[in-house]
């Protein structure tokens, strides 16, 4: 399985992107120069390598979240409801407390962010062990409930006045705004960025050092598993549902402060659903999830590219996305078990001996 892995993950990627080329030749567009454009736009130039990596960051984040909660076979799939109140929880505390200095304003934006964040992931959690309810549905449909509570205060009660009318907050204060690391072309680069080889760390750390690591570990084998070894089952539920939810909810302050400057809806562009498909891809490995966060920001970058040049739709880049995701979760069949071929036996029939009385 050694070099397997790879093997089955590229024919995967060349599969994936054969069938996006198949979509390209249904639009009327050209295959092979789409196909072109994609990776000169996603790995081709300086700049476009910055935008992938600025966009990797709040993926990352949101992508760890997941992971951890998909390590005990919680399916936490509302990254992108708590990406949405984490940046709510940082425009409140920007717009309350805009008079302090950045060295208290920052760390209470944070705070904030990842405390809704937080409390977002736990209500699935808290309808799961009380009530029974499907994390599933309930993780996803309160990703809706999120973005419409942001849309909320957008439209009405932190609306800017001068905004002609278009929904966004007012410019954040200077002290809110994360700084950048370095001057020039690479000004856009910011130092949230930091926050991701931390919170890689912390991953790995919690789970292969601790003790609530391992115990999180056991109660992935199942439920009564966990139950039958005495592990406390229904406080990792709620631990992992609220980590995760934090950590979603720390990407969105994130990106709130140091790419926008101001909470407005083009915030959601579908970071919290790109999540699930890394870690997935990542089989739920933080650096291996690093890589492939870069990896789908990259190729984002590149659909925006390919979008401005050949005018497809925007909806493009999640086609592909899918179709990634599909093609690799079936080639994992072929890690998964091994196919052997049996010829049918030619002889006759063996023959069953009557017992005798």
């Amino acid at each position: 399985m050694g070099w397997g892995a790879p093997v089955v993950y590229l024919c995967a990627l060349a599969l994936s992107l054969g069938l996006c080329a198949l979509m390209l030749i249904l639009a009327g567009k050209p295959a092979l120069g789409g196909l072109f454009m994609l990776f000169r736009g996603a790995f081709g130039q300086g700049h476009s390598l910055l935008d992938a990596l600025i966009k990797a960051i709040p993926i990352f984040l949101c992508s760890l979240g997941v992971a951890l909660c998909f390590r005990m076979q919680i399916w936490n799939i509302g990254a992108e409801g708590q990406f949405a109140l984490g940046a709510v929880g940082a425009t409140w505390a920007a717009l309350t407390f805009g008079t302090l200095p950045g060295v208290v304003l920052l760390p209470q934006m944070f705070l904030s962010a990842l405390v809704l964040g937080a409390l977002w992931g736990l209500i699935p959690a808290v309808l799961r062990l009380r009530l029974g309810v499907n994390e599933i549905i309930s993780s996803l449909m309160l990703n809706y409930v999120g973005i419409l509570v942001l849309e909320y205060l957008v439209f009405g009660a932190w609306k800017d006045p001068a905004s002609f009318g278009f929904p966004m907050t007012s410019e954040f204060p200077p002290a809110a705004l994360i700084a950048r690391i370095w001057p020039g072309w690479l000004g856009k680069l910011h130092w949230g960025l930091i926050a991701c080889p931390l919170a890689g760390v912390a991953y790995s750390v919690f789970l292969n050092r601790t003790r609530l690591g391992f115990e999180l570990a056991a109660c992935g084998e199942g439920e009564r598993v966990a139950r039958y070894a005495r592990l406390p089952y229904g406080f990792l539920v709620l631990l992992v549902m609220g980590l995760g939810g934090a950590l979603s909810g720390l990407a969105g302050s994130i990106e709130t402060s140091a790419t926008l400057g101001r909470l407005q809806p083009t915030l959601m562009v579908g970071y919290g659903y790109t999540a699930i498909v890394v870690a997935w891809l990542a089989r739920l490995k933080p650096w291996p999830i690093a890589f492939t966060a870069f990896l789908l920001a990259a190729l984002r970058v590149g659909v925006e590219a390919m979008q401005l040049e050949l005018q497809i739709p925007a909806a493009f880049g999640q086609i592909m996305e899918g179709a990634i995701l599909l093609c690799v979760l079936a080639g994992q069949f072929f890690l998964a078990y091994s196919v052997s071929l049996k010829r049918p036996r030619t002889g006759p029939p063996a023959q069953v001996a009557e017992a005798r009385p």
